[in-house]
């Protein structure tokens, strides 16, 4: 179901055909990625690097790089505006035009620019760069999205009968109640965006309406009003326990009258100790297929990979990417 799953959203993708920048063309992963995402039509590929290298090491490991387009940030004409934009952007934090210039040398920030100036639609990138390297680029370059005050991220998890969007399971420590509101709202909306349900969104806790109390209970609470004060549109309730959110019958007992309990497919974890362990107890013994962690918070999509990825993992990063934009 995962793979029907995700070859649905590449074809949806297909249908877009939005251009994504892969920068780390001196990863072979990179390359292959780049090679399938363009035969198979899901979208357009920019990679960075000299031109001349990238080809002879595609010749090399017998890769196709037909149709993706090579930009090197050194010799484009790209690299100053870019570099002058970087600089206003940072210039309150002590930076200088030349340290801009170095900075968009690297390939990670070369490719968050594009991002930011429309160039290309989304960046994929991260297999040999450390979270914090592309989460840096991300946050300084593309900046983060109206109204929202949190990087975070979602895995969609598939299981036969259902797929569910968990949240934040990857990023955020121990969001306070704002964050918590805020990774809700953006975990909503990716929800629709690749799975085309409406979100019906539970705020986690291990008390129901009440049932318990603890200040941990209590941020989940106002994180609950404020998502609904900021996205009265949305489906959202809290604070409710996994099997009042999931379950109908004991969501009909423990919260009456609530429209998200017993219906959920978003699930939102008050910290990332129940998140992370969350998820990986439905992957591991529930044996549902994990997809992600994806990225969420930022303007554009901007997503981080896991160094062990494989040419496949960054084919389906791009396809949600192409969707999310």
């Amino acid at each position: 179901m995962g793979n029907n799953l995700l070859t649905e959203i590449k074809n949806k993708a297909a249908q877009r055909l939005k251009t994504i920048v892969l920068p780390e063309s001196h990863d072979e992963r990179a390359l292959k990625a780049a090679a399938i995402l363009t035969s198979q039509k899901i979208a357009s590929v920019i990679t960075l690097g000299n031109e001349e290298k990238i080809l002879n090491d595609a010749k090399k490991l017998n890769i196709d790089l037909s149709g993706v387009k090579i930009i090197d940030p050194l010799k484009s004409e790209l690299f100053d505006p870019f570099a002058n934009t970087y600089f206003e952007l940072r210039k309150k934090k002590g930076i200088t035009l030349e340290q801009a210039k170095e900075t968009l040398k690297r390939d990670l920030f070369f490719g968050a620019m594009m991002v930011r100036e429309n160039i290309v639609d989304g960046s994929v990138a991260g297999s040999t760069a450390s979270t914090a390297d592309v989460m840096r680029a991300g946050i300084q370059c593309v900046g983060m999205a109206d109204g929202i005050s949190i990087v975070s991220s979602f895995f969609l998890m598939v299981f036969p009968e259902k797929t569910y969007t968990f949240t934040d399971c990857g990023v955020v420590p121990d969001p306070n109640a704002e964050q918590l509101a805020d990774i809700a709202i953006s975990a909503a909306d990716n929800h629709k965006k690749l799975t085309g349900e409406n979100p019906i969104t539970a705020m986690l806790s291990f008390s129901t309406k009440g049932s318990a109390q603890h200040e941990s209970v209590d941020k989940v609470i106002e994180a609950t009003k404020i998502a609904k004060a900021k996205r009265p549109d949305l489906k959202i309730d809290g604070e409710l326990q996994f099997d009042a959110a999931i379950v109908e019958s004991v969501g009909k007992k423990k919260a009456p009258g609530s429209d998200v309990a017993g219906h959920a497919n978003v699930l939102v974890f008050p910290d990332l100790n129940a998140g992370n362990i969350g998820y990986k107890i439905a992957q591991r013994l529930g044996g549902c297929e994990a997809v992600g962690p994806v990225i969420q918070g930022l303007k554009k999509p901007y997503f981080d990979l896991s160094r062990g990825c494989s040419a496949e993992d960054i084919v389906n990063t791009a396809a949600i990417a192409a969707l999310m934009c």
